[in-house]
């Protein structure tokens, strides 16, 4: 089941980290930048920047998060660098999360859902960040493709953004917020679908930056599995994040993008070997907060 290959990566590298590639053709050096004035040239070198980055940080973190949106804005050119970077981290035994935030009504969904999870999809990816807050009819169907080909998605939960409250901290009658109504959602869609670590394969995305909030979550949602972004350049750090985990370090992912991608920025030198510097110092950062990653 694909969490609990996930959690054995975390295990066997001690991090429970992913890169986030949302990479931004200026987040490359200028050099790389040089002559690369058409979308097609600006991809190529954004697809170089993205591969040198897998390769310095293979065996440090078990995976990559890719945000569709940095390569969407160039189009077609874009759409096959997205595609490239997905093949190039499987291929070198990472897990992809495909950061694409999809939904619709459930006929369009189901597109959707085919196309990152079916038998024509087109690009290679583990786990998909989905918007639930169409509700249940926007979900069942990528759900379902969950099951049918070991895949895992991330439901927004509680977000990072600063304006996240405008809706999601809204309460009911009950007293509850929307946020907690989505966590009960997410837990009945993956219900019966636990792995053997215990999770299912309807997980959760909830911001480092709102700790309180992640800690109502952790307690009421036991067997979702959480990707947390917030982390560096968006506030977070690492013992603000650390009520997503359970006890020995289990139950999360961290992202981190800017802060890995644009760390030769600050560091000087390579910019892949910045980057292999800074997922290690963050590494060691989350295990000094979380106590460490105990092994099942």
């Amino acid at each position: 089941m694909i969490f609990d290959a996930l959690t054995r990566a975390i295990e066997r590298t001690k991090n429970p980290t992913c890169v986030g590639l949302d990479t931004s053709f200026d987040y490359l050096p200028s050099p790389m930048k040089e002559g690369a004035n058409t979308a097609k040239e600006r991809m190529k070198a954004v697809f170089s920047f993205n591969r040198n980055i897998i390769d310095a940080v293979i065996g440090i973190v078990p995976a990559v998060k890719v945000q569709i949106a940095y390569y969407e804005v160039y189009g077609a050119a874009g759409i096959e660098c997205f595609v490239r970077t997905c093949a190039y981290a499987k291929e070198k035994g990472l897990f992809v999360i495909a950061d694409c935030k999809r939904n619709d009504i459930g006929t369009t969904a189901s597109q959707y859902a085919r196309a990152y999870f079916g038998e024509e999809a087109f690009a290679p990816v583990d786990l998909l960040t989905v918007n639930g807050y169409l509700g249940t009819d926007g979900v069942r169907p990528f759900a379902e493709l969950c099951e049918k080909h070991d895949k895992g998605i991330f439901v927004l939960v509680k977000t990072s953004n600063p304006s996240s409250g405008e809706l999601q901290d809204l309460t009911f009658p009950d007293g509850t917020s929307v946020y907690e109504r989505m966590g009960d959602l997410v837990n009945a869609w993956g219900g019966g679908t636990e792995g053997e670590c215990g999770y299912t394969r309807v997980g959760a995305v909830v911001g480092a930056t709102y700790p309180e909030e992640a800690k109502k979550l952790r307690l009421r949602m036991p067997h979702a599995f959480f990707l947390v972004p917030g982390y560096g350049a968006q506030g977070g750090n690492a013992s603000m994040l650390t009520p997503c985990f359970h006890e020995g370090g289990r139950g999360a992912i961290v992202n981190n993008s800017r802060g890995i991608l644009c760390a030769y920025q600050k560091r000087g030198g390579d910019y892949a070997e910045a980057a292999r510097v800074a997922a290690i110092d963050m590494r060691a950062d989350l295990l000094s907060a979380l106590g460490g990653i105990c092994e099942r």
